[in-house]
């Protein structure tokens, strides 16, 4: 596994159990990406988006997924079980799908409804069951097992509803087709999200990352609500730690399974904000046809 570095200004802000003695600012520690997950403290990570210079103003706060928008969770089963489930329920306490039936833009213009899945700092991949019905939020099984990161997720981790990635359309530059799922959202904020959340994000940012050959897209957002959230207009307002942490990330969190490294279109750059705005808005026409029978739905539970 290739090794990268990281400056001990980088680690005295985000790794303190490393080392109690003092090390010139000049001097470089090498570790391996997954490697620096083990050492990751519970609140705050090296790849933090409150950034170095506002983790000490900024206190890490959990938002609980009762009633939000309008929208309430219940839980079946126990977590950390197959029977896990987390469904939700709109106006009349009457089932609703995360996916097709909560709207994809919310109430100011330019920001978008996000269904959280995995909570910031956080290891089991949740997320919405598309083949079941009424989609609930379900831990992932792959040969068997349930599926969980070697390492927290650093950012709080859902979908855009009302969105799908079509696996029938291949991209006209990257050459790959869409990977079946709603698009993902990583939610930048200082808040923790619990599960279950919907919550109003602005897009900063996309990124194109290709996964087993498959277009997997990333946008970037933060709440609306966050304290960050007037500092954060466009992918440029993001600090680069921030976003590269975020690509390495999804570069390597596969390898401890043996499996290759996560690849990158568009020379592995984040697109801004417009750009996020146009993948959203064509994964929205995508899932229309899904929704409406034009596109052949499969085993994906559409509600028709």
């Amino acid at each position: 596994m290739h090794n990268y570095y990281l400056t001990t200004t980088f680690l005295r802000h985000s790794l303190p159990t490393l080392s109690t003695k003092p090390t010139p600012s000049t001097m470089r520690l090498y570790f391996s990406p997954l490697a620096i997950l083990s050492f990751a403290p519970a609140t705050a990570s090296a790849w933090s988006t409150v950034g170095f210079r506002s983790l000490s103003r900024h206190s890490t706060r959990i938002v609980p997924a009762t009633v939000l928008n309008g929208y309430a969770t219940a839980t079946l089963g126990e977590k950390a079980t197959e029977s896990f489930r987390l469904s939700f329920t709109g106006e009349g306490d009457s089932t609703i799908s995360p996916w097709h039936d909560i709207p994809l833009k919310s109430s100011t213009e330019g920001t978008y409804n996000a269904v959280i899945e995995i909570p910031k700092m956080t290891k089991a991949k949740m997320e919405v069951a598309t083949k079941e019905p009424n989609n609930p939020i379900a831990q992932d099984i792959k040969k068997g097992k349930l599926r969980d990161y070697h390492g927290p997720i650093f950012w709080n981790y859902g979908c855009l509803p009302q969105t799908w990635e079509d696996p029938n359309e291949e991209h006209p530059e990257l050459k790959c087709f869409g990977d079946n799922d709603p698009i993902d959202v990583v939610e930048i904020g200082s808040k923790v999200l619990a599960m279950g959340t919907v919550v109003e994000v602005k897009p900063l940012g996309v990124l194109a990352m290709i996964d087993d050959g498959e277009l997997d897209w990333k946008v970037i957002a933060i709440a609306t609500d966050d304290d960050l959230a007037k500092e954060y207009n466009d992918i440029d307002d993001v600090p680069a730690a921030v976003k590269d942490g975020i690509r390495e990330w999804f570069r390597w969190y596969k390898t401890p399974d043996d499996k290759p490294l996560n690849g990158f279109g568009f020379d592995e750059k984040w697109l801004d904000a417009k750009e996020a705005g146009a993948v959203i808005e064509e994964t929205h026409e995508a899932w229309k046809k899904l929704r409406s029978g034009q596109t052949e739905a499969g085993k994906l539970w559409t509600g028709k």
